[in-house]
């Protein structure tokens, strides 16, 4: 499923407060409006996945587990195009499952990242992400 990712950090200049941080460009194969990828998280590390939409669009985002050697503490928060850290989804409020309609056009943000005892104690999660655009 990584084939679908474009590793873009270094041609868009992003910096990360931490060196173990990461970003990746999500494109859907022709045809498809959707797909899915997967990593691991451990401890403060996140994963920012970059997905090109318009306004008006639906996003549907689905975050599970798929190995873990901590409690599996995993969320994901969605970020609108140029956000500075606000955001329009929080997961560990709202859950690991969103459909939300954009307001507006641009790349979003889809950071995951551990919250709790996985995240202090450096314990790694691993996890499958759905994404998809309408």
């Amino acid at each position: 499923m990584m084939k679908h990712l474009i590793f873009v950090a270094a041609t868009l200049g992003l910096t990360f407060p931490v060196s173990a941080q990461s970003v990746a460009e999500v494109k859907f194969q022709p045809g498809n409006y959707g797909t899915m990828v997967s990593g691991t998280i451990t401890g403060n590390e996140y994963f920012d996945y970059l997905l090109g939409a318009q306004a008006g669009q639906e996003m549907f985002a689905e975050l599970n587990v798929s190995d873990t050697n901590g409690n599996g503490v995993i969320y994901f928060n969605i970020l609108p195009p140029g956000s500075e850290g606000e955001t329009i989804y929080i997961g560990s409020i709202d859950g690991n499952t969103a459909r939300i309609n954009l307001p507006q056009n641009g790349n979003y943000t889809i950071r995951v990242y551990l919250m709790g005892n996985d995240r202090d104690t450096g314990k790694t999660v691993g996890y499958n992400l759905d994404l998809s655009i309408q």
